[in-house]
């Protein structure tokens, strides 16, 4: 099964696009589970929280047993890592390790071209075009392969479909 990964800053419509690719393509995804989580916490967390989430995050993932080719993911641990060291300065050595061990085939990098919407647990607005850029370095210095998409909602969903099937990846 090939695992990609939907990633970006905030309200970037990573969930709306996992979920349209798994729609489309008729296979598994798995959500971010760091929503749940802190919605549960009324939106209060700290730098312990998180690799807290990046465990369930990953048991998430490795729960999934399907046949299907495919797997989307509305994460990873990479998202983890930014969120962790933008807000806290530092990134728990496990969630660091676990970035090295994990595979994926392809990352989809949401572009900030799409409006910012306030869902009571957002929290940088005004930082959309930094955390992109930091999203695109951290890729770049991973070695991950990602393609970026960009546009409206329906555009976006042709696009990674397009990005995919001309990859091989589909």
């Amino acid at each position: 099964m090939k695992k990609i990964v939907i990633i970006g800053p905030e309200s970037t419509g990573k969930s709306t696009l996992t979920k349209a690719l798994a729609n489309h393509f008729n296979c598994p995804y798995v959500e971010e589970y760091a929503r749940e989580y802190i919605d549960l916490l009324n939106g209060k967390y700290d730098k312990e929280d998180i690799l807290s989430i990046a465990k369930k995050q990953i048991e998430l993932e490795d729960g999934i047993t399907s046949k299907k080719p495919y797997l989307f993911l509305d994460t990873d641990l990479i998202v983890c890592k930014v969120w962790s060291e933008f807000k806290y300065g530092h990134c728990d050595p496990w969630i660091l390790e676990q970035i090295e061990k994990r595979h994926y085939d392809h990352y989809l990098l949401c572009d900030i071209d799409i409006p910012w919407v306030n869902d009571g647990l957002r929290e940088h607005p005004k930082h959309r075009k930094e955390l992109f850029n930091i999203y695109a370095n951290e890729l770049t210095t991973l070695n991950k392969t990602y393609s970026i998409v960009s546009g409206g909602h329906n555009f976006r969903l042709k696009n990674a479909i397009d990005t995919l099937t001309n990859l091989n990846i589909t």
